[in-house]
Order: structure tokens, then sequence, then C-alpha cells
């Protein structure tokens, strides 16, 4: 029951917030289970993975999936979930939950300062104003790949689908409409989740289908509510409201690592 709880809760967020929702999915294993960064992240990513797919199909179906910088990217960020996943397992637990911590601070500063969008005047990533689409340069090309080859390695290292990275990154790389953004963010986290995935399994990594399943299902069915429930909340309380679970999170992860009872 713990499991599908959290797999909701994990899931109405995801869908709320966006891509980058599921950074709290290994330190929500970690408090109901009493997991490790290690033994969470398999888990969450195969959860996120799932929410993150849903929401891709949504976003094709709307016209909002930019499928060619997504294919770069998870062709990028693939290759790199296999190195973080190597590194996760050659660092000590509390150096890897410290940093889990540090990076959920980051993105909880991020969302709460204010932001200003006058460099995206002139970004590397630009789209033609007649079909809609991203004009293809190699400075595009270095961009998008370097902002899936970072996805990635985040993804192998802390289990999340990467999605703080490449939404703010894509904000700032480009003028790309968010919603467009969040779409094409979510089918990347889809593919490198699922490549993350498959090179645990193939390192011999345990993945307990008795409790991946409840709350991969969980999550799916919590994504497709805060989907549905996006329009009749204000985005503005949604990111404030996400920023401070984020800030108490991290400062509770934090505490228990460096300070425990």
């Amino acid at each position: 029951m713990t499991v599908v709880v959290l797999g909701l809760l994990i899931g109405l967020v995801l869908g709320l917030s966006g891509a980058g929702g599921g950074i709290l999915a290994v330190p929500a294993l970690m408090a109901g289970l009493g997991w490790s960064v290690q033994q969470a992240a398999p888990v969450a990513l195969l959860a996120v993975a799932g929410g993150a797919a849903t929401g891709a199909l949504e976003g094709f179906r709307r016209g909002l999936v930019r499928y060619r910088a997504a294919l770069v990217m998870a062709l990028a960020g693939i290759p790199l979930t296999a190195a973080g996943q190597a590194a996760a397992r050659h660092l000590p637990h509390t150096a890897l939950q410290t940093a889990f911590a540090l990076v959920m601070l980051t993105v909880a500063g991020r969302l709460l300062l204010p932001r200003h969008d006058d460099d995206r005047a002139y970004p590397p990533c630009r789209v033609d104003p007649d079909s809609g689409r991203l004009v293809w340069t190699p400075a595009t090309a270095a961009a998008i790949t370097v902002v899936g080859a970072l996805a990635g390695f985040a993804t192998g290292l802390l289990g999340v689908g990467g999605g703080f990275i490449i939404v703010p990154a894509l904000r700032r790389l480009s003028n790309l409409g968010m919603h467009a953004i969040v779409a094409t963010s979510l089918f990347v986290i889809a593919l490198v989740g699922c490549g993350g995935i498959a090179a645990a399994l193939w390192q011999g990594r345990a993945l307990p289908l008795a409790v991946a399943l409840p709350f991969l299902i969980a999550t799916v069915a919590g994504m497709i509510t805060g989907r549905r429930l996006i329009a009749r909340v204000s985005p503005q309380r949604v990111q404030r409201g996400f920023a401070l679970v984020l800030l108490a999170v991290a400062l509770g992860m934090l505490a228990a690592t460096w300070w425990p009872r």
C-alpha cells in the first residue's frame, strides 16, 4: 500500500510540474521503504520513464514534441547512463545522498529565484517561425548533444529522469515554448530511462518487480490525473509549491546524512 501511495503522489507531481517532478521518486522510496539511493534508483527510474512516456504521448498528439532534438539527446544520453551507474557504484552512500540533496537544492533555488530571459533573444537553438521546427546548425547540434549527455549521466548516477537538466537548458539555449520544452523533455526521459533500466539489468542490478510494478502503475495513474488537473491550477503556485517541497526534502536528506540520530 505504501508503494502505491508513493507512486500516485510522484505521478501527480510529475503531471503537475512537468518533466522535473521525477526527481522526488528516489527520496520518496528512500523515506517510504528505507532504501539507499543505489537501491531506489532503478525502481524510481522505471516509474519515471513510464510516467514520462505517458506524458510524451499527449505531447505527440498535440504536435509539441521536437522529436529530432529528443532523439539526438537520447542518443547522446543513453550511453552515459552506464557511466553514471558505474560512478554511483563506486561512490559512498554519504557522498551520493549529499550529491542528490544538493541537486534538489539547486533546482529549488532556480524555481524560487526570479528568472531573466533576456539571453533568449539570440539563442543558439532557434525555431523557424514558418515551420515551427528547430533550425539545425552545428551550434544547435552541439548544444543539444551536450544537454543529452549531461541528462544521461545524471540519470545513471542518481536514478532520475534528467528533466531538471533538460528543461532549464532548453529554456536558456532555445526559443521553444514551454509546452514544447516539457513535452520534448518527457520523450527524452522515457527513452533515456529505458536505456538506464536496460543498462542496470545488464550490470546485474536488482529490480524487485513486487515493488517496481505497483509503483510504476501508480505513477502512471498519478501522471494522468496530474495532466488533467494542470489546467485548473495556477502554474506559479505549482512551481512554488514544488520548489518548497524540494527544499524541505533536500534539507531533510542532508540532516539524515550528516546528523543521524
